[in-house]
C-alpha cells in the first residue's frame, strides 16, 4: 500500500505512535531507492507496512522515485494547510511526508519513508517510534556510479566523497545497510530489517 498526501492538516502525529516510522537515508550513489522499490515489491499486497509516496517539486518522471509531483506553489499551499507530517528543501527542490501518515501509525502498522539525514531531527520530533535504516557503500563504489551518471567529473565526484559522511550522526537507532555488493544481499538486507520492525 502506497501512502498519499492530502490536505487535511496533521492533528497531533507525535500522539499516533502505536506504529514505527522507518526512515530510509544514504549517500548519493548508494542506491537507496532502488533498493526501497525492491521491498516494495516484496511487501506488496500486505496490509501492514506502507510505503511513503512524498510530494516532491520536480517532474514526475524524473529520478528513480514514485513520487507525487506538484509545483512549488501548490506544495507551499499544502504545507500551510498542515498536510505534511515532516518537510524540508535540499538541492532546490521541497519534499513532504504527507501527514496521513499518522492514520497507518495509529493502526500500528509499520510506515517506510525516504528521507535525509540532514533533517532526522524533524523525524525524531514527530516519530517518537523511529527508525533510520542508513544505506552505505564503498567509497569507491559510490564513486564509480556516481560518475557512470554523467552528471559530474571525477574530480567534482571524488571532492564531493570526501567532504560526505556515510554515518548517521546523533542518539538514533540506526540499522547500516552496505550496497556495495550484489543487490541481491542488499535486498535482503533491507526486507531482513522491515520484518524485525513488522514483528516489533
Amino acid at each position: 500500500m502506497t501512502l498519499e498526501a492530502n490536505i487535511e492538516p496533521a492533528k497531533n502525529l507525535a500522539a499516533k505512535t502505536a506504529g514505527i516510522m522507518a526512515v530510509v537515508v544514504g549517500p548519493s550513489g548508494a542506491g537507496k531507492d532502488t533498493l526501497m522499490n525492491l521491498a516494495a515489491r516484496h511487501f506488496a499486497g500486505r496490509s501492514d507496512i506502507h510505503f511513503v509516496r512524498r510530494v516532491i517539486t520536480r517532474e514526475g518522471d524524473a529520478g528513480n522515485e514514485d513520487h507525487k509531483s506538484v509545483s512549488d506553489a501548490d506544495f507551499d499551499a499544502m504545507e500551510h494547510a498542515g498536510a505534511f507530517a515532516v518537510s524540508w528543501e535540499a538541492h532546490g527542490l521541497k519534499y513532504g511526508i504527507p501527514a496521513t501518515v499518522s492514520d497507518e501509525l495509529a493502526r500500528g502498522h509499520l510506515v517506510v519513508a525516504n528521507g535525509s539525514r540532514s533533517v532526522l531531527d524533524r523525524f525524531q520530533a514527530v516519530f517518537p517510534r523511529l527508525k533510520i535504516i542508513n544505506v552505505t557503500a564503498q567509497r569507491e563504489v559510490l564513486a564509480e556510479r556516481l560518475m557512470a551518471r554523467g552528471r559530474e567529473s571525477r574530480e567534482d565526484v571524488l571532492k564531493r566523497l570526501e567532504r560526505s559522511s556515510l554515518t548517521v550522526k546523533g542518539g538514533y537507532d540506526v540499522a547500516n545497510i552496505d550496497n556495495s555488493g550484489t543487490l541481491d544481499e542488499a535486498g535482503r538486507s533491507i526486507v531482513a530489517e522491515l520484518e524485525a520492525l513488522i514483528k516489533r
